[in-house]
């Protein structure tokens, strides 16, 4: 009996991690001209944004912790297809029949039914805007010479709601047209070495389009840290260190 009790106690943890785990997600509020919108980290390259009762997922990946908690989708943006971006389990568990899914060609290859945007794309939904920036290496490259993202391959995604440009730039290096965008108010850079940006690299694109907020994100073993010190000469950037390892 003692067992048995012992089991149901071990289902009821297990049952309540989820849970727990959606409860610690770390949470910003952004206002816009067209009301507050709620920025969820959930980790790594993922993010969610809930603005005017509508639910934004970028880059769902199930494989991190608390996902099954989140809330289905009025629209997923999905920057490229490699596997910690572009999952197809994800997706499907966040989708309904009423769901808006923006993508690449390449992601549009393993997941039906979504729209496909090209760099330099700009698609109106749900009462938004959204534009697709190229992602794409330079300077990184593979052992055979190929960059880890190559050029048209990737987007970025600048979210307009109300006055507020909002951008996820995906996996990507300081491209030339990372550097020439304008009227940003919160940018998320990426610093996962060896794939995207180093810190040196995410400082000199801030300098060059002045983001507002500035998020790195899906960092890996990346001292975010390490940013801050680099922008300190630089006014009117916020260096906002959150858990997006």
């Amino acid at each position: 009996m003692v067992r048995n009790l012992s089991l149901f106690a071990c289902a009821v943890i297990a049952a309540v991690i989820p849970l727990k785990a959606a409860e610690v997600f770390e949470k910003d509020t952004i206002r816009t001209s067209a009301g507050n919108v709620e920025i969820t980290f959930v980790g790594h390259g993922t993010l969610m944004l809930r603005w005017g009762g509508k639910v934004i997922h970028i880059d769902p990946w199930s494989n991190l912790p608390g996902f099954s908690t989140l809330p289905q989708a009025d629209l997923i943006l999905v920057t490229h297809q490699h596997g910690d971006h572009l999952d197809s389990a994800a997706i499907s568990r966040l989708r309904t029949p009423t769901t808006v899914l923006l993508l690449t060609a390449k992601c549009a290859e393993r997941v039906r039914g979504g729209t496909v945007m090209k760099n330099g794309d700009v698609e109106k939904v749900l009462g938004l805007s959204v534009e697709a920036v190229p992602a794409y290496n330079l300077v990184h490259m593979r052992p055979d010479g190929t960059p880890f993202h190559p050029k048209g391959e990737g987007n970025g995604y600048v979210v307009t709601i109300g006055h507020t440009r909002i951008y996820i730039a995906g996996d990507t290096e300081n491209t030339p047209e990372m550097e020439a965008l304008r009227n940003i108010d919160v940018a998320f850079l990426p610093m996962n070495l060896p794939y995207t940006m180093t810190p040196e690299m995410v400082a000199e694109a801030a300098k060059a389009f002045k983001p507002k907020i500035l998020y790195p994100y899906h960092y890996s073993q990346t001292d975010p840290a390490k940013l801050a010190p680099l922008l300190i000469d630089t006014k009117g950037i916020e260096v906002r260190v959150r858990n997006m390892r």
